[in-house]
Order: C-alpha cells, then structure tokens, then sequence
C-alpha cells in the first residue's frame, strides 16, 4: 500500500518543528532520525552525557503515542533479567526456561539502551537477533519483536572485540552529538517547550512507508555510484560489510517512498556520510569521497536539464580538428593549391562544424537561460526533491557549479566558431554578468 505521502510530509514537518524547538542544533539529527525510524534501522549516538540523547529518543516515540517504550542504562553488571524480563517461575517448574517479556524490550516498540557497549556476553548475544532480524529467542521459542527503532548511546566507541564489533555493525544510523556550540542556543536554552508533544504518527504509517519502499527500485546508476564510493573508501582502507551496504540501499528505497516517488534518486543518499563511518573522525574524509561522487551523480541526473556531457564531447570533437580546419580556411583564402578529394573532405567537415557548432551553442544558451530560471528558488525545488533535506542552500552551490561549467563551454563552442569562421554565432549571445 502506498503511503499518503501528502500527508505524513505535513505530519513529518510538524514533528521536525516540534522537535527542533525542544532540542537546539539537532536538526540533521532529527531527520536522520526519522529516516530510521521509517526504515526499521538502528541508530547509534555518539557523545558525552548530557546532551538529551535519550530525552530526544523518547520526544520521538511520544510522536508515534507509543506506550511500549523501554529505556535502561547498562553497566558491566546488568543482568539479562533487568533487559529481556525474569525467567518465569511457573514456567520453571515444568522444566521450562521461559522469560516474562511484557514491559521490558522484547515487548517494546520503541527502546533507547545508554552505554550500550557495557554489557556483558549474556546481554550482547540476545541482542545480536533482535537488533538484526527482531527476533528474541525466549527458551526454545523464537519470538518476532515488535521493535520499530532502537536508539543506542554511548560515551565512547567500543574497544577490539569480536562481540562489540558485531553489536556496532548492527547500528547503521551513526551520530556524534556535541554540546551546544552558539550563543543563541544557550539564549534559548532557558526558554524551551514543555508541553507535551501530540501523536501525529501510528504504527502503520511506518508499515505502509515500509512497504512501499520494497517497491522502489534503485537505477542502475545509482548502483555504480554505491559500487564506485565503495571502491573509493577501500582505496583508503575504510571497509564495509556487504550487510551494511545492502542496508544503505533499503535507506535510500525508504527516503523515496517518503518522498512519494517509485525510484531513488540522487537526493535520497544526502544522508550516506552518517552510514559510512566507523569512528567520528573518518567522517569528513568520508564526506569528502561522497561529495566527490555525489556532484558527479547530479551531473548525469541533471543531463535533460542541462546536458553538459554532450556539450563537452562535442566541443572536444571539433577543438581536436580546429587545426586543421583553421588551415583549411587560411589556404582558401590565399589561394593555395589543395587536391579536390581532400578540398571536399575538408569543405564537408567544414559544414558540418558550423552546423553542429551553431545549433550546439545556442541549445546550450537555451539550457543556462532556463537553468538560470531555476536557480532563482533553488531552495524550493531542491526541497521538492527531498523534503528531509536539512540546509538545502549548500546543495544550491552545486547547481551553480554546473551552471558555470555550462557557460564556459558555450565559451569554448563561440570561441572555437569565431577561430574557424571569424565571426560570431548569431543567436548564440550570452550575459556573463548574470
């Protein structure tokens, strides 16, 4: 069933609003977080205390009216009984080892675990399933949870071991929350919110956004553009496994369903950077590597728009052979003798350049006209694209990166005419200026 999409975006702003008026500079956070949610994935908080990491998890789960939340915060002696529930005694004395789960995780939809990394073996190993596949084996059953989202925080990243580091592969969602940094936050931090926050959310929005996204398909060039940031992080080292990869894929197939489209585009893999790294200061060469392969990608997406590939290949075809048709013209105008086969050859391609070279000019002029157009409300239409995008005037650089690369090579195509033909393309004049 496809998700009123309409609506859940009103519902999803309105939360947004809600949450960034209670929680200051949590912006991106709250909407990766979101993206979490509506994915099923796990999300692990990096950060020292006291920076509302599970005051945030709970605000969210009030949205969704959830009563079946649970929240602990575990040390090295935290029992199985305090997480998963204690062993029935009823159960016991028919020789069976059977936990009473109602009210602690294997019962909740919503759970925020704080110093996750601190539990022992007993702990780890159940979790390992529910994280992965919501699954709690309770003494020989095999339960499915109902568990939505699980938020996880810890004041540091966990040492070498074979147990944690399979713990912290299931958190594709990562986050390093700071303290606030600006002085208007701190004005702010005095006068925040403290009504509570309305259900705008149930269970089957997430079900339905969930099942409309298995119906999304990922083009083929948004797989080289996984495959090729793939390669460019293990040129420096950074390794993945195949789980997480996949799940980076499902993410994306959910930020197109929110967005009610049947196919993922460029702006549904924004938030990537947060689902790459391993420890918070890999991010920004992660970023890096993105941004590289993301400007790239738009690009091509934005080929019907502004084509530029084509222009540069046509530009690059005639700048190979404006030697040759620059002498061309020079023995034509001195007299010199030339065979009549290569003449011909030479006054065909000579036509040819002017066509293809008028025609490519002032399309390309038509397209940065239009495309200035657009850039005038960049913001609106890069939010059209993606609603969830947090700070869409970054993104507005790109667009007129490309516009600039545009305009030089209606630079290079009037130049190159005006070397061959020693004039001007007549209506092929541009304002620079603009």
């Amino acid at each position: 069933m496809k998700p009123k999409t309409t609506q859940l975006q009103r519902n999803i702003e309105s939360a947004i609003h809600q949450l960034e008026r209670r929680f200051l500079e949590r912006s991106e956070l709250i909407r990766l977080l979101f993206l979490g949610i509506l994915s099923g994935e796990n999300a692990l908080l990096i950060g020292p205390p006291g920076t509302a990491k599970s005051q945030l998890a709970r605000a969210i789960s009030d949205l969704f009216g959830s009563a079946h939340w649970f929240d602990y915060l575990l040390t090295r002696f935290t029992t199985p009984d305090e997480i998963f529930g204690p062993v029935s005694l009823q159960q016991l004395k028919q020789d069976q080892y059977v936990r009473k789960t109602a009210g602690y995780l294997p019962a909740a939809q919503f759970a925020f675990l704080d110093e996750i990394f601190k539990a022992n073996s007993a702990i780890l190993n159940a979790l390992l399933s529910i994280l992965n596949e919501r699954v709690y084996f309770n003494g020989r059953e095999k339960e499915q949870v109902p568990l939505l989202f699980l938020i996880a925080a810890s004041n540091e990243l966990p040492d070498e071991n074979e147990q944690l580091a399979a713990l912290y592969d299931r958190f594709l969602i990562r986050y390093e929350v700071s303290y606030l940094n600006t002085a208007s936050s701190y004005e702010s931090m005095f006068n925040l919110p403290t009504e509570p926050l309305p259900a705008l959310f149930s269970l089957y929005d997430v079900k339905d956004v969930q099942a409309a996204a298995k119906q999304v398909t990922v083009p083929e060039t948004l797989v080289y553009f996984l495959y090729q940031l793939k390669q460019d992080m293990e040129e420096r080292e950074f390794v993945l496994s195949d789980r997480r990869w996949s799940k980076i894929g499902h993410v994306w197939r959910t930020s197109a369903a929110i967005n009610g489209r049947d196919t993922v585009t460029v702006w549904d893999t924004v938030y990537t950077p947060h689902l790459l790294w391993d420890v918070p200061e890999d991010l920004p060469v992660l970023r890096q590597l993105f941004e590289k392969r993301f400007t790239e990608l738009l690009k091509t997406e934005t080929q019907s728009e502004l084509p530029l590939r084509h222009y540069e290949q046509l530009a690059q075809k005639w700048l190979d052979k404006e030697s040759d048709l620059h002498a061309f013209q020079f023995k034509k105008e001195v007299g010199a003798k030339m065979g009549k086969e290569q003449a011909e050859q030479f006054r065909l391609m000579l036509e040819t350049c002017r066509t293809e070279v008028e025609e490519a000019a002032r399309s390309l002029k038509a397209k940065l006209i239009g495309w200035q157009q657009t850039e005038k409300d960049l913001v609106a239409f890069i939010r059209e694209k993606n609603y969830l995008i947090y700070q869409p005037e970054k993104y507005t650089v790109k667009y007129a990166h490309l516009r600039i690369e545009g305009e030089r090579l209606l630079q290079i195509l009037q130049g190159l005419y005006r070397t061959v033909f020693d004039r001007d393309i007549a209506g092929a004049e541009y304002d620079y200026t603009l």
